[in-house]
């Protein structure tokens, strides 16, 4: 299907829609096809290729608001699943903030969001890929002895939204990841890591020797760990664990979170809430980007937000619906059935991972955490840890079995330190940073 039979489906849909009796409507229609392949050793244990097309439909009737999805895209299923759902729409409570977006589009210039060599590369060298993977983690390392799976995956998305109020557009993307899990064993004890890569186009991931090496030297370079002892020490967290601390801050700029309370950042606009190194951003129309798109999931051209200014919050992300409801203007984050990140990340700094590690008389690196323990309401952060203790600013002994924990605002208040090593390989990113001070329980 080309994108313009996407538009004139959904805006059939649409159509539709309203001569069945919706006030206003809007049709998403997603059609992926997706290609994965999994290998342990010389074996490829997993092969899945799949097309999945869905058409997602929300219509409004005087401030009741009811969706529907469907992966029937013919005439009589569209029509049938429309009826369902409309004679559902009495026994919706009204909402008056439940509405189409005031105003939809797409964002200046070409995005670069599809790569042609991707779309059409042939399927057998995906499989080599993971099979030369899994034989360079083996030869990386004699103590690698297994895997968990290396993966290749890709994929090819087109994308149509139509609403009644006159917005029908499409856009097509791509894309692909690449990554390993081994498994060391030494001594009797055995160690586990995961590296990966991921990009819109293929110039963008790593090559199989290098997500080899890195997940070869994850895995083995844990041997030997042991608990650190209990301290306040600076924390340096490596650039994908610090993507997860950035995931914590997504949740707390959320306006659907903030709406209900469940936001330590709630009340908070206009604070200055970190240090002058802290300023995050939401951008959309960063070209050939994972999170980027011509229009969010309701239609709404996207945009750059800065949320974080020098520390100073800015802005809350929203949807149509919850910048209504708290008084605000779309900041062009809607999924279609929430509000999701764009490309969110804290901007880059000037000092490489190894020169921060340098600057550290004493501190712990986190490389990896564990669980889940983080309470947004209040901003408590508590996770379990793995990483490397440093003294006189060099890494000194691998350690595990222990926590690192603080409070958002205070963490946020006291990064001193911001990596250069950024990189987008996911809609929420960031480089590695350094808190001037938590705590590490250990013994």
């Amino acid at each position: 299907m080309t994108p313009d039979d996407a538009i004139s489906l959904a805006s059939e849909a649409v159509a539709r829609a309203q001569r069945a009796g919706a006030a206003e409507a809007e049709a998403a229609l997603s059609i992926t096809r997706r290609f994965h392949v999994e290998a342990r050793e010389r074996t490829i244990s997993k092969l899945e290729q799949s097309t999945g097309r869905s058409l997602h439909l929300r219509l409004f009737n005087a401030g009741r608001r009811v969706s529907v999805t469907t992966s029937d895209l013919t005439v009589e299923g569209i029509d049938r699943v429309l009826r369902e759902a409309l004679a559902q729409a009495p026994f919706v409570a009204a909402d008056p903030f439940a509405a189409l977006p005031d105003a939809c589009g797409r964002c200046a210039g070409d995005l670069d969001l599809f790569d042609a060599h991707l779309a059409t590369r042939d399927d057998m060298q995906k499989i080599d890929d993971v099979l030369a993977i899994e034989r360079l983690i083996r030869e990386a390392d004699a103590r690698i002895v297994n895997s968990s799976g290396s993966h290749y995956a890709d994929a090819q998305t087109l994308v149509a939204l139509a609403n009644s109020h006159g917005f029908a557009d499409a856009y097509v993307s791509t894309q692909a990841s690449r990554s390993s899990s081994p498994v060391a064993e030494s001594g009797g004890v055995k160690r586990t890591a995961h590296y990966g890569t991921a990009a819109s186009h293929s110039r963008d991931l790593d090559a199989n020797e290098t997500v080899a090496a890195l997940a070869a030297r994850r895995t083995v370079e844990m041997f030997g760990a042991r608990k650190p002892p209990t301290m306040r020490v600076p924390v340096i967290f490596e650039r994908d664990i610090a993507a997860a601390v950035l995931d914590d801050i997504f949740a707390a700029v959320n306006a659907a979170n903030v709406a209900v309370g469940n936001s330590f950042l709630a009340d908070r606009i206009g604070d200055r809430v970190g240090s002058a190194l802290v300023s995050i951003v939401d951008d959309g129309t960063l070209a050939g980007r994972l999170g980027s798109a011509p229009f969010d999931g309701e239609g709404v051209a996207t945009r750059r937000t800065p949320v974080f200014e020098r520390g100073v919050l800015r802005t809350f992300l929203y949807d149509s619906y919850y910048a209504r409801k708290l008084g605000a203007a779309t900041t062009g984050n809607s999924t279609g059935g929430g509000i999701g990140a764009n490309n969110f990340y804290l901007e880059a700094g000037d000092r490489g991972l190894a020169e921060m590690i340098a600057a550290t008389p004493r501190g712990v690196l986190v490389l990896d955490t564990i669980g889940f323990a983080t309470e947004h309401a209040t901003g408590t952060y508590s996770r379990g840890a793995r990483g490397f203790m440093i003294e006189q600013g060099e890494l000194t002994y691998p350690i595990d079995e222990c926590t690192v924990a603080g409070n958002f605002c205070d963490m946020l208040a006291a990064v001193d330190m911001v990596g250069n090593d950024l990189r987008f390989d996911g809609s929420i990113v960031s480089p590695s940073f350094r808190v001037a001070e938590m705590t590490i329980s250990g013994n």
